[in-house]
């Protein structure tokens, strides 16, 4: 630290500190900067703003005594405003004394701005605090008279400062400030901090030094101390002020103690400490957080105050020591510092053993008298001795530390200390689970073969809706039982251009004996095996040798999973079909004995020796006539595959032209040949035409209708049925296939079973999970159908999911805790429920209450995949072996199965069944299964299923019971006429009028009743309407989708509503309360009411006071306890006080949000800005079109609020150009750019604003899968670019083709093109083509690519 010249010490002890801290060069340098003590006092100023304070608070006092007698709340408030005044007067006297007149006059002025927005606010209490704005304009009017004229231009350029300073109007530090800042001279790289004690005086030298024309090229700001203080900066300010400090938008900055805070402040070249910190650590604190690059330093120090000079002595000597310290601590290893044990002082409420410390009384103040944020010691030992004081008093209960309750591990959500891990019942956390074996499919029959077999045999008919086509009926067969409405099943599938109906039904038992079970795997192995997978492993150019699948050692039988599906010969009387079993039979036995299937060299050895007829056709295991071959089924012995006769192709045989790449294959009997080493018998009989055998697809819902569910548009594209695919046939020579006496129905109902038996297989692992539930209960019967939808997520892309009985269990499991809660603890009061509620119905409490359960093994969340289903019997074409190193199939409980990484992959199982489940789900899962039971069983069913998860929720009717008893014990009497007269308008008559008069009393006057308000019934009944409107909601819209269930919710379910409906029911002059506070809003908001319309957007712009919506739930809590918790009466009542509960049709939701769904259909961006104004916040939304850019502005006294303004307003400028989410339609005109030369046109608008706009730089092009898209939708938003338009197209070619260059190159059947256009508002329209690609994600990336590249030709990008 070193001395500035000219400054001067008052004694030696002061030189030799500053001395010492020059030769520690490790410090920024200190400079001390004098100034003189002001020669003119204003006494006689100071005299007349005292007479005139203590006037105002004579006056202040009198209006108190005529208010106190109605209102409790008035000494409180005129509390408040004494501060007020006494605050401001010493504000003024400092700024008198510290600054100058001038300073002072521009501090009154300040204050006025403050105190005409204070008025605003006090409602009935107007006139008290204008008694504080009068008397600060009579200050400025004693202050004014004291100054010049003129004095508003008083810093004119070449102003005598001394003579200023002279008369008091700037006082002597002020002057020295001036000059020291005139001194820093106008250079670009100034960057300053002027730190000050109180926020008045960065606010007041803001202004006037503004006012300097010698510092005009300071671009000044403020940064206050982010404390309870009104005058305070924003956290969100405070980052805006740092941002333009740190860009050199602002180069001088008032600061106040905000350096003493955890704010991360810029490195600046100055640091003036006009102010004296008034403890050592504050200025320690400073320099060590502002001065780290060593950038001067300027302390202010009074010339002559020997006080002023030793602090600043301390403060020197402590940073001094502290470094030295730390110095000798970082070098000396023996250094320990010793452990400080004392004991904690608390305070212990004998009666319950209960205690508050020191350190646990500020959370405890803080939740029933919120205040400052401060956790110093003294602040600490305040609060505890609080704790005592209000404890004595009553108005803290015994069990002083609030009784949260925490998760349960299991069965119980009470009594017990264990937190959940972080992250559980979240979106983020993942966690990896098994899947719940389903115990119906399992079987013990796969080697007992002796005696046979008894099955439960369930028929499986289908109806098609074209009569024209017919499929066979199948029989299931099952050791185990199904329940009966698993057993009894109608369900349709969803064709290409049809739909068929599948009716299952029980025909009893059936018994196979060892032969028909052995013929039936036959049967199985064949068909699922030729169909759906592939009967020949192994090949001739590997080291695995190529063999038929039924010789080979593989494991095609698990016990767990065995049931048959054979067909049916008849349906009445009931047969099933052995011929065409056995036919299976013999066709496989006919594949093991020919040379095919072996090693060896393969030929084909005709059975037929008269070759000679032409009218004969040589199959590989016998002849037939050519007019009989139309539909058989056939089987290549060369590929395992099967197919069914389309037609015998009459001038084609196998000496005919290839129809392939005839530069290889001449003919097809040199394609055999070669392809295959088959020498051909008949070469020269006609070939037939085979209908190929394809992949199975979901049927189980319409994705070639509207491709909607639940009124979203699915985007799995894998799982979608392409209608324009073609449809593709083979040429074989009839002597490579052998005959099955199969009817072609059997194959065609072969490719229903898949989607038919994956969704019986779910029904049956919804019913294992009932039975769970239900097991020991015979009075309550879910359907399970509901079962299903309760552990269907929305993934799986079914027609049904969870989410509708999400939103309803979630309301259920609130009533139910409400009012067990409510019933249980008669003595807490509506916080404590509360809190108990919160922690109970949370999410990381229901995911600890569905793993207790083992829920997580039983959700369904991976989408159908039928080339991943299996039958019993079939070899799997897709394994995906398990990578996760659990050997088991249910996964442990255990952390490191958790992940937060967004790229793990939710939707895919491994074979074992393990899968990655969102956290979420579990809890979703829980609240689901709670709707279903509701739904089925009343709210009895759902209190048995809330038990069973483990939440303790009688609700004892002698409870119910004990609080009626409490509440008949209010005296009423007095207020007769007051419930009698609510009572007609509610149209019910209470059996116990203290519920009512509870139901009415507000907080305030409580203390005149019986010490009880409407607070606790307040919580029942919110929880009550809650589960009603939901309840009635669900039941009215059973099409609509969740999400807009949600909204309707939303819409109908919050205090807004209700205080609208107690105002229109006129329920609000029953409100019993003393508040002039409170009346004052209860008459604004009625007024509100009186003149605005009912539509939702209306009345969000209007806030509505807490207590009437509070009135309107309070009496819903009445009611359900004066008629025993009957749910049914209380919506009787409250259907008809409710407004009308919005529709789909008319649902409005939130301005800003249907401007984001509006341009999120569109691919459009939203840019959003706030900035300050005061006490008020001004949104700046912009949106930019194709040829213009939309701006508008909102200003409210918050974010949200001044958004949903702007949000408003851009929707008006849409709707006036044409553009809205009912009317999308918009104008374009669109300058397209040729795809071969990828040249712009430019369109003739002005280009000011695009020139001026920033070229993003792209660090580096990523190439992995889905990157290039990414970075292309990450440049389209930071440039409000609408989002490019992809069309893709699909090529199927017969023979491979090769793709790619390098590790991309890949040999395909089928390729993707993709086309991009984009859209660059006031330049052009780019579109491009893609390279081809093997998949259709890869080409949208390789568009995306070509797109980059291509804006980095126009000069739109740069990529480094």
């Amino acid at each position: 630290m070193r001395s500035s010249a000219g400054s001067g010490y008052p004694n030696k002890h002061l030189k030799r500190c500053f001395e010492t801290m020059m030769n520690d060069h490790s410090q920024p340098t200190m400079h001390g900067l004098d100034y003189e003590k002001s020669k003119v006092d204003h006494e006689d100023l100071k005299l007349k703003l005292k007479s005139s304070k203590l006037q105002f608070e004579v006056e202040l006092l009198e209006m108190q005594i005529s208010l106190q007698r109605d209102y409790k709340d008035t000494d409180e408030k005129h509390g408040i405003l004494r501060k007020r005044l006494s605050d401001d007067h010493s504000k003024i006297v400092y700024c008198i004394d510290e600054l100058g007149l001038l300073c002072a006059y521009e501090a009154v002025k300040i204050c006025i701005v403050d105190a005409s927005k204070a008025i605003e606010e006090c409602g009935f209490f107007k006139d008290s605090c204008s008694n504080c704005l009068h008397f600060l304009e009579e200050s400025l009017s004693i202050i004014e008279n004291a100054l010049p004229n003129g004095h508003e231009t008083i810093f004119y350029p070449g102003c005598e400062f001394e003579k200023m300073v002279a008369a008091g109007y700037i006082s002597p530090k002020l002057y020295q400030l001036v000059k020291l800042l005139r001194s820093l001279g106008g250079a670009t790289q100034v960057l300053c901090i002027i730190l000050v004690e109180r926020i008045i005086t960065a606010k007041v030298l803001d202004m006037i030094l503004k006012g300097v024309g010698e510092l005009f090229h300071f671009k000044a700001s403020l940064l206050t101390s982010n404390t309870t203080s009104v005058d305070g900066t924003t956290a969100k300010l405070e980052k805006e002020t740092l941002d333009c400090f740190r860009s050199r938008k602002v180069n001088l900055l008032f600061a106040t103690g905000v350096v003493e805070e955890e704010i991360d402040l810029p490195n600046c070249s100055t640091v003036i400490c006009f102010d004296i910190p008034k403890m050592v650590h504050d200025n320690v604190q400073q320099w060590r957080r502002v001065c780290q690059s060593g950038c001067p330093c300027v302390m202010m120090i009074e010339r002559g105050n020997e006080k002023e000079r030793e602090h600043v002595c301390d403060i020197i000597r402590s940073e001094h020591s502290m470094n030295n310290n730390a110095r000798k601590r970082e070098h000396d290893p023996r250094v320990v510092k010793a452990c400080n044990v004392e004991e904690t002082e608390s305070y212990r409420v004998e009666a319950t053993g209960d205690s508050v410390t020191a350190d646990s009384s500020i959370s405890l103040i803080r939740r029933d008298c919120p205040a400052d944020n401060s956790s110093s010691v003294s602040k600490q030992l305040l609060c505890l001795e609080t704790s005592k004081i209000l404890h004595q008093m009553g108005s803290l209960t015994y069990d002083v530390p609030p009784n949260n309750e925490a998760p349960p591990k299991k069965k119980s959500s009470e009594n017990t200390k264990e937190s959940p891990p972080p992250g559980a019942g979240t979106t983020k956390r993942k966690e990896l689970h098994g899947t719940t074996p389903i115990r119906a499919v399992s079987g013990t029959w796969g080697d007992k073969l002796d005696d046979g077999i008894d099955f439960y045999s369930y028929r499986i008919s289908f109806k098609c809706s074209d009569v024209d086509v017919a499929f066979s009926s199948f029989v299931l067969l099952l050791e185990s039982k199904l329940d009966d409405d698993v057993a009894n099943l109608e369900m349709e599938l969803y064709l290409v251009s049809k739909v068929v109906n599948c009716n299952v039904s029980s025909c009893g038992k059936l018994h196979l004996n060892a032969e028909q079970i052995a013929k039936g795997k036959c049967f199985h192995e064949l068909f699922f095996n030729g169909i759906f997978a592939k009967l020949y492993v192994g090949s001739r150019h590997s080291s695995e040798p190529r063999k038929f699948l039924l010789e080979t050692d593989v494991q095609l039988w698990n016990s767990s999973y065995m049931y048959f599906l054979l067909p049916l010969e008849s349906l009445d009387p009931f047969k099933i079909s052995w011929k065409e079993i056995d036919s299976c039979a013999s066709a496989i036995e006919f594949i093991k004995k020919s040379s095919f299937s072996k090693a060896e060299k393969p030929s084909v050895d005709s059975i037929m020796t008269d070759s000679r007829s032409t009218n004969i056709i040589h199959f590989a295991n016998r002849f037939v006539h050519k007019d009989d071959v139309t539909k058989m089924v056939v089987l290549a012995i060369h590929t395992g595959k099967i197919y069914s006769v389309h037609e015998l192709l009459p001038d084609i045989t196998a000496h005919s032209p290839f129809d392939g790449d005839t530069t290889i294959y001449s003919s097809f009997e040199d394609y055999f040949k070669k392809k295959y080493e088959i020498d051909l018998v008949y070469p020269g009989q006609n070939m037939l035409r085979l209908k190929q055998s394809h992949k199975a697809h979901n049927l189980l819902v319409d994705f070639n209708g509207e491709g909607v569910l639940h009124g979203k548009k699915i985007k799995n594209d894998s799982c979608k049925v392409n209608t324009d695919k073609q449809r593709y046939f083979a040429s074989l020579p009839p002597e490579l296939l052998v005959i099955i006496d199969a009817r072609i129905d059997v194959v065609k109902s072969l490719y229903l079973l898949p989607s038919l038996m994956h969704r019986l297989e779910s029904l049956m692992l919804a019913s294992q999970l009932r039975e769970e539930i239900t097991s020991r209960v015979t009075n309550i019967h879910i359907s399970i159908s509901l079962i299903l939808e309760a552990i269907t997520t929305l993934r799986c892309h079914e027609s049904f999911s969870m989410e509708r009985l999400e939103l309803l269990g979630d309301s259920v499991l609130k009533y139910a805790v409400s009012c067990d809660l409510y019933l249980r603890y008669p003595k807490k009061d509506e916080g404590q429920l509360s809190s108990r509620r919160s922690w109970q119905v949370c999410n990381s409490t229901l995911y600890n209450l569905g793993i207790g359960c083992r829920l997580q093994s039983y959700i369904r969340d991976i989408p159908f995949d039928p080339t991943r289903w299996t039958a019993p019997g079939q070899l799997p074409m897709r394994p995906c072996p398990c990578d996760h190193d659990v050997e088991t199939i249910e996964v442990p409980i255990d952390a490191k199965y958790h992940t937060e990484d967004p790229k793990a992959f939710l939707g895919k199982s491994c074979d074992m069944g393990h899968r990655w489940l969102g956290s979420k789900t579990i809890s979703d899962c829980v609240e689901a299964l709670v709707g279903a039971y509701f739904v089925g069983g009343g709210l009895t069913g759902a209190l048995h299923c809330i038990k069973w998860l483990g939440i303790s929720c009688e609700l004892d009717p002698s409870h119910v019971i004990e609080a009626i008893i409490n509440a008949s014990l209010h005296v009423y009497t007095p207020k007769l006429d007051v419930l009698r007269g609510l009572e007609s308008k509610l149209g019910y008559e209470f059996a116990v009028k203290g519920l009512l008069l509870e139901a009415i009393t507000h907080a305030s006057s409580q203390d005149q009743g019986g010490g009880y308000s409407y607070q606790r019934l307040e919580f029942l009944g919110d929880s009550v309407l809650d589960l009603l409107i939901t309840r009635y909601l669900f039941k009215k819209h059973s099409d609509i989708d969740p999400g807009e269930l949600t909204d309707l919710r939303s819409a109908s379910v919050n205090n807004e509503n209700f205080a609208y409906a107690a105002v229109r029911r006129n329920l609000h002059a029953y409100l019993q309360y003393c508040s002039g506070t409170l009346q004052t809003q209860i008459s604004n908001y009625v007024n509100f009411v009186a003149t605005s319309s009912t539509d939702t957007n209306s009345l969000q712009t209007k806030k509505s006071p807490k207590a009437l919506g509070d009135l309107f739930e309070s009496i819903a809590g009445a009611i359900l306890l004066d008629t025993k918790l009957d749910l049914d009466e209380v919506w009787r009542i409250f259907e008809l006080l409710l407004p009308p509960i919005v529709t789909p049709e008319k649902l409005e939701l939130p301005p800003y949000r249907e401007l984001r769904e509006f341009c999120d259909s569109k691919g459009y961006f939203v840019k959003d800005r706030y900035r300050s104004n005061g006490d008020a916040v001004i949104a700046e939304l912009r949106l930019q079109l194709e040829d213009a850019l939309l701006i508008a502005e909102g200003s409210a006294n918050t974010r949200k609020v001044a958004r949903g303004q702007a949000a408003l307003k851009m929707l008006s400028q849409l709707e006036k150009r044409g553009i809205s989410r009912k009317n999308p339609g918009h104008n374009e005109k669109n300058i397209k750019v040729a795809a071969s030369t990828s040249s712009a046109t430019e369109c003739l608008m002005d280009e000011e604003s695009t020139s001026k706009t920033e070229i993003p730089i792209l660090k580096s092009l990523n190439t992995k899968k889905g990157a290039p898209r990414a970075s292309l939708f990450e440049v389209c938003q930071k440039m409000q670019w609408p989002m490019p338009v992809f069309t893709s197209s699909e090529q199927k070619s017969k023979f491979p083709i090769e793709i790619g260059e390098g590790a991309n190159r890949r040999t395909t059947l089928t390729i993707f093109e993709s086309r991009i256009s984009l859209t660059i508002p006031n330049y052009a329209v780019i579109e491009l083509m893609g390279e081809p690609r093997a998949d259709k994600k890869s080409s949208l990336d390789s568009a995306a690519t070509l797109m980059l590249y291509e804006l980095q030709k126009h000069g739109k990008l740069k990529i480094e």
